[in-house]
């Protein structure tokens, strides 16, 4: 049975050619089962930058989180030329991250000695993660919650127009 992994997409540099270039890219290396719509949204603490593009995919695979990251994650960082920097914030042709890796909580080995924790911590905390990948499983219970993905994210957009007083992402 493979394993259904989610992974996040996002580029702020020529978003338009990257974002679609890295689904095209998943879909070479792998089964991508479904794409969610593509939001446009504000960059997240380093505010002076261009606008990001976030998307969600999911895909079947066999291979484990670790080779995830470093086969497939590093391959289309690498094709789409990737920079990272000392501000992990900073702009970036493409960011990608497993963000759910079937129903299960570990932390994994991205191949850089870091151990990076699923799901990711970004899908509790920002619309521009829970969003996307609340479009693609809705009823999907948050690992370690139990929320539905859904209602996780209608609670983060809710929580975001309540202080901002508009929704944090638009539907490209």
């Amino acid at each position: 049975m493979p394993n259904q992994v989610v992974i996040a997409l996002g580029s702020n540099i020529e978003k338009e050619q990257n974002l679609p270039r890295a689904i095209e890219l998943l879909r070479e290396m792998c089964d991508v089962t479904a794409v969610s719509p593509i939001y446009e949204t504000e960059p997240v603490g380093l505010l002076n930058q261009p606008n990001f593009w976030n998307t969600a995919v999911l895909i079947q695979t066999d291979l484990s989180a670790s080779q995830i990251k470093q086969q497939i994650i590093g391959s289309i960082e690498t094709k789409l030329k990737r920079v990272r920097q000392a501000d992990k914030n900073a702009p970036r042709t493409i960011d990608a991250d497993i963000v759910l890796f079937n129903d299960a909580v570990f932390e994994y080995d991205g191949g850089d000695g870091r151990s990076r924790p699923i799901p990711d911590p970004d899908l509790a905390k920002f619309p521009h993660v829970a969003v996307p990948v609340a479009d693609l499983l809705p009823d999907f219970p948050h690992p370690q919650t139990g929320e539905l993905l859904g209602d996780l994210a209608q609670r983060l957009l809710d929580e975001m127009v309540k202080e901002y007083g508009r929704s944090p992402l638009k539907r490209v």
